[in-house]
């Protein structure tokens, strides 16, 4: 299968729908697919774009829910290294949190979209305490500096859903001759035997505002799903 380009299409959210995905967040690719527009304009969309794109633009940054009468948000923002033009993060993120706790909601949850660990970490020191945890995406790597901080969980990337054999989820054959020619070409995605279902997962268990415990399951021989890591708490 090639990859003429990214982003998230309609069919794909259905077909995560169906295996238990509830809520999708964006980054720089969010705009890709056109078809995607409708979705993100709904009323409390659980397809989410960056929260510090200009207002006007289609869609929002924050979902709000509910589960077992307890009320929780996800917050979806973008950083500014390497990134498109985008408001500030920093303050986007600051109204947010203080307006969500106007709403008595407390259990936040914060997809930060950004390239630089810097900044993740920044975010989670600004809002430790506040939020009940912050998880760092774009980079396709999955770190392991897992940690429970003031209540609030901290990971600077959760990582990919893709296969391990891979340049950052493509075939390695594409990206290599990119880097030995610098010429453009097109990304395959790699199919076959031995690529997992779940590459890895972060699993947060939070009450009341904080985050209990944390832990990072991992695909290991034969796509078994085991423990690897659990969050230090400070």
């Amino acid at each position: 299968m090639y990859i003429r380009d990214s982003g998230l299409s309609i069919s794909c959210v259905q077909e995560l729908q169906e295996v238990g995905v509830n809520v999708f967040t964006g980054g720089n690719h969010i705009w890709d697919k056109k078809d995607i527009f409708p979705l993100l304009a709904l009323k409390n969309s659980n397809v989410l774009r960056p929260h510090n794109y200009p207002q006007d633009v289609v869609g929002s940054g924050i979902y709000r829910g509910k589960i077992r009468n307890e009320s929780f948000a996800i917050l979806n923002l973008m950083g500014h290294f390497g990134m498109p033009q985008c408001d500030n993060a920093f303050l986007c993120a600051r109204g947010a949190v203080e307006s969500l706790h106007q709403e008595g909601i407390f259990n936040i949850l914060l997809d930060f979209h950004a390239e630089a660990t810097s900044e993740k970490r920044a975010m989670f020191m600004m809002l430790k305490g506040q939020i009940s945890a912050i998880c760092g995406t774009h980079t396709h790597i999955g770190t392991d500096d897992l940690e429970i901080f003031s209540g609030t969980f901290g990971v600077s990337d959760v990582g990919m859903c893709g296969a391990r054999e891979s340049v950052i989820g493509m075939d390695a054959k594409e990206p290599i001759e990119r880097f030995l020619s610098g010429l453009p070409n097109r990304l395959n995605v790699p199919e076959g035997n031995g690529i997992p279902s779940i590459f890895q997962m972060i699993v947060c268990e939070i009450a009341q505002g904080q985050c209990v415990q944390a832990f990072k399951l991992k695909a290991v021989d034969g796509g078994k799903l085991q423990k690897t890591l659990s969050a230090d708490k400070e």
